[in-house]
């Protein structure tokens, strides 16, 4: 419907999103929300059509967690809603800022079940910060704004907006709400004397990083910060960017498959210095490596939301305030002392580090320790390297060196399926810089009708599906539990070169070492998107684990 005259309420919700800053959104179309798709028809916006409703919302994630902003996507109603569902979980439990909205059933059709109807409050209670519909279309500006606030304030995350069909078309002249503002996320001086006090009378300190709304600023002062008071600093799961791997007080990645040497180092550190990560499941091995709710070593624990302070562990000394801003002050309180010589305790974390980078050697011509080495040899500082949930990512954790903040995208909710519609996003917010994205084959397969849509942006990113035929994770922990009755962890797959060859796009087969050199030279070289199928032997399954044998 076209509205004479006025602006209908999908015009006044685009234009409310574009006073936010909003640049793109991902959307796959529905009718439940045509006014809102005729909105962006002539706006100053980039809509990225997408495959799958969970596509477009992993991809919001991913340019969440790029641009500090939060990602945007629409999908429609019931079955959209449901689809969409796993990204807004992505996005949830990796803090990061995203606005979904959702197009509902007309006003006067709710509470009958009509078609596709579904309750979103209820829907998506658990699993957003803040969940709500517009009934009228002259508050929309108000809720945008709110939402873009609500997603961007404390512990970033995700809103959601259902968007009543009738709503969406009705006209209206509702004025646009200005820019949300956001509070200061300034720590009190009093609070950055104290933590500073304690990080130089500390005796066996341990920094851990992690968390939302971090920058590239955040992270050169923490290695500031590490110099100038000698202080070792890990990063928590997935945040391996948020110090370069190759500063001399970065320890390793304190998360699944961590090192052992450091493991001992967080159970024996007097002081745990935790500046934004939650301290959640995968960064405390379970909550081994700190004992609940008191943890035996003194932890000081900044974040930017109140409410996760003492949710789990009671800390020492409690700091509300953006970790990364809280970082740079306490850079600045030491920016005129000298640089000290990294103490024994720091060097020999930093060599136990070092240690446990070389390679392990795992089954088949074709291994992926060389595969990771060979990217740390060949790309740039900047290049963005994606991954989804899979025990290929355990070569990556373990044995790639990101040098640059914001150049790691993967999820800390462990999803399968995140690796390309974040390696899409990231080439489109960033063209310049190369993406690889690497995946298994069963995880590939949860998003690769994605690549398509990598194919029609021509986001020439490169894909590495490690193929061995199997759900390895589940495979392996079948074999611990269930040893020799292998069930339902078989994947059948089709040819990924011809796949992406299928396209229009590069496509390449590698079964050795050699193979997987060349091609990647070729893929880097292509000028179009890539995909390279690694046929990796089914035995290896990690750096540390291999199948004791095949099942027929």
């Amino acid at each position: 419907m076209t509205v004479q005259g006025s602006k209908h309420g999908g015009k006044v919700l685009v234009d409310a999103l574009e006073q936010q800053g909003i640049k793109r959104v991902f959307s796959v179309p529905g009718e439940s929300f045509l006014a809102a798709l005729d909105g962006l028809y002539d706006a100053g916006i980039e809509n990225i059509v997408t495959r799958q409703e969970g596509g477009a919302t992993m991809m919001a994630d991913a340019h969440g967690k790029l641009t500090g902003e939060p990602g945007v996507a629409f999908v429609t109603r019931g079955p959209g809603a449901t689809n969409a569902s796993s990204g807004v979980h992505v996005a949830f439990q990796d803090s990061t800022p995203m606005i979904l909205f959702i197009g509902q059933v007309a006003s006067d059709q709710r509470d009958r079940e009509a078609f596709q109807e579904v309750d979103y409050r209820a829907m998506f209670g658990p699993l957003a910060k803040w969940v709500a519909e517009i009934d009228r279309v002259d508050r929309i500006p108000e809720y945008v704004a709110r939402a873009y606030r609500t997603a961007m304030s404390g512990r970033p995350g995700p809103v959601v907006l259902a968007l009543p069909e009738d709503m969406l078309s009705s006209p209206c002249d509702a004025a646009v709400a200005p820019a949300a503002t956001l509070p200061s996320a300034k720590a009190h001086d009093d609070d950055v004397d104290q933590v500073l006090s304690l990080m130089q009378a500390a005796q066996n300190p341990l920094v851990l990083l992690g968390g939302g709304r971090w920058t590239p600023e955040a992270a050169q002062a923490v290695g500031t910060l590490a110099e100038k008071l000698d202080l070792p600093v890990a990063a928590t799961f997935r945040c391996q960017d948020y110090l370069d791997n190759r500063h001399p007080n970065y320890v390793g990645d304190v998360g699944i498959g961590i090192n052992p040497q450091l493991a001992e180092r967080v159970r024996n550190a007097d002081y745990i210095f935790c500046l934004g990560a939650r301290l959640g499941e995968m960064t405390t091995s379970g909550y081994t490596l700190l004992s609940a709710p008191t943890p035996t070593q003194k932890l000081v624990h900044v974040h930017a939301d109140a409410n996760e302070l003492g949710r789990v562990y009671h800390p020492t000394h409690a700091v509300t305030a953006d970790a990364g801003v809280f970082a740079a002050q306490l850079a600045a309180r030491v920016a005129d002392q000298p640089a000290v010589a990294p103490s024994a305790r720091v060097t020999q974390a930093r060599a136990d580090y070092e240690a446990w980078q070389q390679p392990v050697e795992t089954p088949g011509a074709l291994k992926m320790e060389n595969v990771i080495q060979h990217l740390n040899e060949v790309l740039p500082d900047d290049a963005i390297l994606t991954n989804g949930a899979g025990n290929y990512a355990a070569w990556l954790h373990r044995y790639y060196r990101y040098r640059d903040f914001g150049t790691q995208l993967a999820p800390t909710c462990g999803s399968m399926g995140y690796g390309l519609p974040a390696a899409v996003a990231a080439k489109l917010e960033r063209p310049e810089q190369e993406v690889i994205c690497l995946a298994g084959d069963g995880c590939f397969q949860m998003t690769m009708q994605e690549f398509g849509v990598a194919c029609e942006q021509d986001a020439n990113l490169i894909v590495l599906i490690s193929n061995n035929g199997m759900y390895g994770t589940i495979r392996l922990h079948q074999q611990k539990k269930f040893p020799k009755r292998p069930s339902g962890t078989t994947v059948f797959n089709p040819n990924f070169a011809q796949l992406a060859q299928s396209y229009g796009a590069f496509g390449a087969v590698a079964e050795t070492d050699a193979e997987f050199r060349d091609a990647l030279a070729q893929a880097r070289a292509a000028n179009s998107p890539a995909i390279i199928e690694l046929r990796i032997d089914p035995k290896a399954l990690g750096p540390m684990a291999q199948l004791e044998e095949l099942d027929n």
